[in-house]
């Protein structure tokens, strides 16, 4: 996965106006799909100049308030988005989408769920609320999502050390307990931050192009590898 614009994954029923005969005749490249990952001939999706391989689309869920947004502005600007709170759902966002628990969303983010190819699940350290409203999203995810999604259990706000109410052994352990991989991340300091969309890239590129008798990418095993490697502090 990289940073570009979203792709509709499975479900989708756009169909081209021109055959593809038509397309090559004009010099156009026709991109391809298989298991709702769309595979194009390194085509440009917009003015920037930005080529893909191939792309999934990733969501990022959680209660009101728990940095999703800032998370995605971190992971795209490198910057801290600072301010009042807007509630946001179902906002494609290069390729990303962060989904608001409201209830008039709710019929909105399921459909959204469907085609995800991965979740990262964000709860607040310093809001009790939040953490303990994860079993119920997990719920949520299992009944709507694909079988197979990728899903991550980020802590956020990590940089509140002050306000802080959940430890992170209560994460590690709701994490354990789920079989996802867990780590603690901070919009506002950057931490963990690269690292938490990396991780889920590899594994959905490893799942995507994983040959016969290769071995299956252990994503918790990189992520401790990784934090060990700069000390847990990755920005």
């Amino acid at each position: 996965m990289s940073r570009k614009k979203a792709v509709k994954g499975k479900g989708s029923s756009n169909t081209p106006s021109s055959s593809p005969s038509s397309d090559k005749e004009k010099g156009k490249k026709v991109p391809t799909q298989s298991n709702g990952v769309v595979h194009p001939s390194r085509p440009s999706l917009s003015n920037s100049g930005e080529f893909y391989d191939i792309a999934f689309k990733v969501m990022l869920v959680g209660d009101s308030g728990v940095g999703k947004t800032c998370l995605l502005v971190r992971f795209k600007d490198g910057a801290f988005l600072a301010g009042s709170f807007i509630s946001t759902v179902g906002i494609d966002f290069r390729q990303v989408m962060f989904v608001s628990p409201l209830e008039r969303f709710r019929s909105v983010t399921h459909a959204y769920y469907r085609d995800a190819h991965a979740l990262l699940l964000l709860y607040d350290v310093t809001n009790k609320a939040s953490f303990d409203n994860i079993q119920a999203w997990l719920t949520e995810i299992h009944e709507f999502t694909q079988q197979n999604v990728v899903i991550m259990l980020l802590g956020n706000k990590a940089d509140s050390t002050h306000e802080r109410i959940v430890k992170r052994e209560e994460g590690e352990k709701l994490a354990k307990d789920f079989g996802v991989p867990f780590m603690e991340t901070s919009a506002k300091s950057g931490l963990n931050v690269e690292l938490a969309f990396t991780a889920v890239a590899k594994e959905l590129k490893h799942r995507e192009m994983k040959e016969p008798n290769e071995p299956k990418f252990q994503l918790q095993e990189y992520v401790n590898k990784e934090m060990k490697g700069v000390g847990c502090c990755r920005s």
